[in-house]
């Protein structure tokens, strides 16, 4: 008996193996069926006589930390050459059919009898004969005790007063009072200000100037107004790479990306020249950030050292200036209306949008927005509402 690494006897189980060649000393070597290598040799005497390569067998292997070892065989598998066929043996017992026997339930519900196999009648046959509304005697007025013969109907016996309910007619009072549910009221809207409008600008003072370029640099300002500098850099870089791939002579970057930077103070003129037409023409309602970030580019040197250009610019600044102390007073005035009608949440939210970064908030509506931020933080109130109210005090200027 062989003991395997952790002291166990080893396992036999049955494989599958294909006979790969014969050693001249007797010996078989043999691979998994379907492997691609040998994998062990066996003995003479395993293979059964008549044995030749390619042959598959079913041996009982163990297997251990040494390797595999085939014990015997069990048997020689072949291929099926015969089809598979399925014998009719008949049977001397005469043949019964099958009768499909339909029940009541099977039967369509316009042919159902629910009364079973009674004949139809008609309903004046009943005992007694037919039974109309003009049949039955009228109660009279106060009587409400059972008919006859209700009781064996599921009337109940006590004439539906039920336990301990006194006789005579049922009263309001006999039923307790329903608690009032809680009315909320729903809290009133605001009225919304109307949205600005964005900065939309031209192209005539940018085509113009293109225009008046030559048109060898015209290719090369289209591409500094798209990226500026880097832009014309970039595409001298693409260029020159095409150039180089088919094996022709590069282009000079030095002289193109000069070329660029001569041209750029005139496109940056341009550029700005439409989009202080496009202010002017919505300033009343045009945003606030739109037109602070046209006035900060009237700063530019190529756009302030030009005499065209300051008066439109101070044009410009005093509009800003106008525009941002309404924006402030309209950003107080929405704060106040939302705490007069006890929407204390949306008065933080506004509180933290001030219309220009840094403005100091007014110290008596900033009193009024403690006072109603601390009434609705109650024992009382829901954990929605200290969330709602705590995630918009973090950004207000009273946290």
């Amino acid at each position: 008996m062989r003991l395997t690494r952790y002291g166990r006897t080893p396992m036999s189980r049955r494989i599958e193996i294909e006979l790969t060649s014969a050693r001249p000393d007797g010996t078989w070597t043999w691979r998994a069926a379907g492997a691609r290598e040998p994998k062990g040799v066996m003995t003479a005497e395993v293979p059964p006589s008549g044995s030749k390569v390619g042959d598959l067998l079913k041996v009982d292997a163990e297997f251990d930390i040494e390797g595999i070892t085939i014990l015997g065989v069990a048997g020689t598998s072949r291929s099926r050459k015969e089809p598979s066929l399925l014998e009719f043996i008949p049977s001397a017992r005469p043949f019964e059919p099958v009768i499909e026997t339909k029940t009541r339930s099977d039967r369509p519900r316009g042919d159902r009898n629910d009364r079973g196999d009674r004949p139809d009648r008609p309903r004046g046959d009943r005992p007694g004969g037919p039974r109309r509304d003009g049949d039955r005697p009228p109660r009279p007025e106060g009587d409400r005790s059972p008919r006859p013969g209700s009781a064996d109907r599921g009337q109940r016996p006590d004439g539906g007063r039920g336990p301990g309910r006194p006789a005579g007619e049922r009263t309001s009072g006999d039923r307790p009072q329903r608690p009032q549910r809680p009315r909320f009221e729903a809290v009133p809207e605001l009225p919304q200000r109307p949205r600005p409008k964005r900065l939309k600008a031209g192209r005539a003072h940018r085509n113009a100037a293109l225009a008046a370029l030559p048109d060898a640099q015209r290719p090369i300002a289209e591409k500094a107004l798209q990226g500026g500098i880097a832009g014309v850099r970039q595409a001298v870089n693409d260029q020159n790479a095409e150039l180089r791939a088919a094996g022709q002579a590069e282009v000079p970057a030095a002289g193109l990306l000069k070329m660029a930077e001569d041209i750029m103070p005139r496109l940056r003129l341009a550029e700005w020249l439409d989009r202080a037409d496009a202010a002017k023409a919505d300033i009343a309602d045009l945003d606030l950030r739109d037109l602070r970030s046209v006035v900060a580019a009237g700063e530019d040197p190529a756009v302030a050292r030009e005499e065209s250009t300051r008066a439109i610019l101070a044009e410009l600044k005093a509009a800003l200036t106008e525009k941002q102390e309404q924006a402030y007073n309209e950003w107080t005035e929405d704060i106040a209306s939302a705490l007069g009608v006890g929407r204390s949440i949306r008065a933080l939210k506004l509180s933290s949008e001030p219309p220009k970064a840094g403005v100091r908030f007014p110290v008596e509506l900033g009193q009024n927005l403690i006072n109603a931020t601390m009434a609705s933080l109650t024992a009382d109130a829901a954990a929605e509402r200290w969330s709602a109210v705590l995630e918009a005090l973090a950004f207000s200027p009273i946290r």
